[in-house]
């Protein structure tokens, strides 16, 4: 076989089908409304919205939540966004996973957390809900804490008893480049986690 017949192969090689297609559910916590747009509690969502951006699809209200699917290296990626607010995310979660049949193990949610300084990036593949409304109920709905989730540090600068103000409030003038520039790195994180795993996507980017 001569080189080009190769390169005309590989040119065009049918797609995978979708059916196929290893699939992942990327779930972003936040809450619906353009009340909450902006807000530090809906970083899932941003990171989602970049991701679908970056592939140029649009996300389509369905059920339980608004969802996107893209395409990359033989994946098929479900990004979902809950509509069921941050307090009930677990099903929207459960729904989808049954619905597309889709493991556990392929589950990654993106959340805020409180206790990271603003923009830094842990994944972690287990663990509690370190009082996360959204990451407690999709534990409690799933009856496991083994679930892969990436956590966007949002910072904890507020006084005692302003957490919900806090949470639901908007970035700082001064915090929105960090967070525009940040998020485009827990974009590839995701699509790390689908092609190269979660120990190796750890590894990669954990406190990069």
């Amino acid at each position: 076989m001569t080189l080009w017949t190769r390169l005309f192969e590989l040119i065009h090689k049918p797609a995978e089908p979708v059916d196929k297609m290893k699939k992942y559910l990327i779930t972003g916590l936040g809450n619906p409304g353009d009340e909450y747009r902006n807000t530090r509690h809906n970083i899932g969502f941003d990171v989602l919205d970049a991701l679908a951006e970056r592939f140029e699809v649009t996300f389509s209200p369905s059920r339980l939540g608004a969802t996107a699917k893209i395409r990359h290296k033989g994946r098929l990626l479900l990004l979902l966004k809950p509509s069921t607010y941050m307090n009930r995310s677990g099903k929207a979660v459960r729904y989808w996973l049954q619905k597309e049949n889709i493991p556990v193990e392929n589950l990654l949610v993106v959340s805020d957390d409180l206790s990271l300084p603003p923009g830094t990036l842990r994944m972690k593949g287990k663990g509690g809900a370190g009082g996360h409304n959204g990451l407690q109920d999709i534990q409690d709905i799933l009856g496991t804490t083994q679930y892969a989730r990436l956590r966007f540090g949002i910072g904890n600068d507020f006084p005692e008893g302003g957490q919900t103000g806090y949470v639901l409030g908007k970035w700082t003038e001064g915090e929105q480049a960090l967070i525009r520039e940040r998020i485009p790195v827990f974009a590839d994180a995701v699509l790390s986690f689908a092609t190269a795993g979660l120990q190796h996507t750890m590894n990669a980017f954990n406190g990069k």
